[in-house]
């Protein structure tokens, strides 16, 4: 009959519990407490750890379950008898915490996995829920990421556990060269399981895929390439933390708007009667608003002229009631042509033309129209002529060094 149950609540165990289940307690109760991950937990970890220091020597846990702590301390065994915590973590998983805290062992921590995420600029900037399907990999249950029956995962003999092997490649007489590649008889994992010991389920690989679906909160104001990090969602590993499963968001390319920091730029198009006398113009906001803008007549607008409306640019991210600007630019349609018989009346409406001064002996050109990709190509093409023409004269006198 066990006189105190302390040590087995802590690990949410029964005091009949086997070494493993009890090993397998601790492990799930330490990642889940560690400083690194929970810094406020700092006195459960020391608990989790204290409780599993005793119970896991089978001399502790016979004066345990006798007498209970009390029977610990009288007997010399001091229930804290472990240098710390920390150091018993190390010892148990084989040193080093989510990248190694301590620097000892191998990484504690699984890779991160990352994806993109394509949002649009309306969701960047009224917010959206997404739902996200994940495949990744995850601790076989029928095993418990063993790979197989107890004590069937044994060292690979051919690596000697190491993972990799050394061949020797002859270059040349007398040169050899060392090649180190994984091993291939293990693959690279230093252990190996009898066919017949597997797994039926993960067929020794200790994790399977499954299918998550996560739902993704872009918030208000989000730029292009930020981060959202779920922790812990990374594929699973026997022995490691999982990573973390890391979105990047990716933004679409808008057919109006476009974004610059906080600020949205829009391009507007008028015509020369607006540009000129005035105009109002309505514009759809992203959050599906309408907004009107207005030039008083007497107001000129000029080509590639750029104004503002305050606050109705991008929510800025975590206070969305703060936006950035509107910038508007406005790109006048000129006619084509007009009809000479309103020219006078044009002109009595605009300021006067400049007077010129023409030269008596001034000589009068006439414009062209000119497209300067067609342009550059007749160049091109033109220089391209006179090389060649030069070639296919190769009885052209041509300049020589003088010899003597």
């Amino acid at each position: 009959m066990v006189k105190e149950t302390t040590y087995y609540d802590i690990l949410g165990v029964k005091p009949t519990c086997t070494s493993d289940e009890l090993k397998k307690a601790y492990r799930k109760l330490a990642l889940k407490y560690h400083p690194d991950k929970n810094p406020n937990e700092g006195e459960k970890f020391k608990q989790i750890s204290q409780a599993y220091e005793v119970l896991s020597n089978p001399d502790k846990r016979r004066i345990y379950d006798q007498g209970g702590e009390q029977s610990l301390k009288e007997g010399g065994v001091g229930a804290s008898g472990f240098s710390s915590p920390m150091d018993l973590f190390d010892m148990f998983f084989g040193g080093g915490f989510s990248g190694g805290r301590r620097g000892r062992g191998r990484e504690r921590k699984g890779k991160d996995v990352i994806h993109q995420l394509s949002v649009t600029l309306e969701e960047l900037y009224r917010g959206a829920v997404r739902k996200l399907a994940l495949q990744k990999n995850v601790i076989c249950d029928k095993c418990e990421g063993r790979g197989g029956k107890k004590g069937a995962v044994q060292t690979c003999p051919t690596c000697r556990g190491t993972g990799f092997q050394i061949q020797m490649q002859q270059l040349a007489p007398g040169m050899i060269h060392q090649v180190q590649g994984a091993c291939s008889e293990c693959r690279g994992q230093g252990e190996i399981i009898d066919p017949k010991d597997r797994c039926k389920v993960c067929q020794g690989r200790k994790t399977v895929r499954d299918r998550k679906i996560l739902e993704v909160h872009v918030d208000k104001g989000m730029t292009d390439g930020q981060k959202i990090v779920f922790s812990g969602e990374g594929d699973q590993e026997p022995d490691l933390e999982p990573g973390d499963l890391v979105l990047v968001l990716d933004e679409k390319e808008h057919e109006i708007f476009k974004r610059s920091g906080n600020d949205l730029i829009i391009r507007l198009n008028i015509e020369l009667v607006e540009a000129l006398c005035g105009f109002q113009k309505v514009i759809r906001t992203l959050d599906e608003r309408d907004i009107v803008i207005t030039v008083l007549p007497g107001e000129v607008t000029k080509h590639g002229e750029i104004k503002c409306v305050m606050n109705e640019g991008m929510p800025m991210y975590k206070n969305p009631f703060e936006k950035g600007q509107l910038i508007i630019q406005f790109l006048v349609n000129f006619p084509e042509r007009i009809p000479p018989v309103v020219i006078p009346a044009l002109e009595n409406c605009l300021p006067p033309r400049p007077r010129i001064e023409i030269p008596e002996l001034a000589e009068e050109c006439q414009l062209m129209d000119l497209d300067p990709e067609q342009d550059a190509r007749r160049r091109g093409a033109h220089h391209g002529n006179a090389y060649e023409e030069d070639d296919d004269h190769p009885g052209m006198n041509r300049v020589q060094c003088a010899t003597s």
